[in-house]
């Protein structure tokens, strides 16, 4: 699981070594995107998963954090 992680994450480096801005753009789905609007679209749905997680631990122990 680990390692599958790993891998990923050195594929996502790469995928950002491999442009010369955050500007620079990729087609999908027919709508032009910029590396930049994708990073921080990712962060967001790392951080939306994270408060998941969160909010399933919290209804198993009870426990919150202030």
């Amino acid at each position: 699981m680990f390692a599958a992680r790993r891998s990923a994450c050195e594929d996502s480096r790469s995928a950002v070594k491999a442009v010369n801005s955050l500007d620079d753009t990729v087609e999908f789905r027919g709508e032009s995107i910029s590396l930049r609007y994708i990073l921080t679209h990712m962060i967001e749905e790392y951080a939306r998963h994270n408060g998941h997680a969160d909010l399933l631990r919290e209804a198993l122990d009870g426990a919150t954090v202030e």
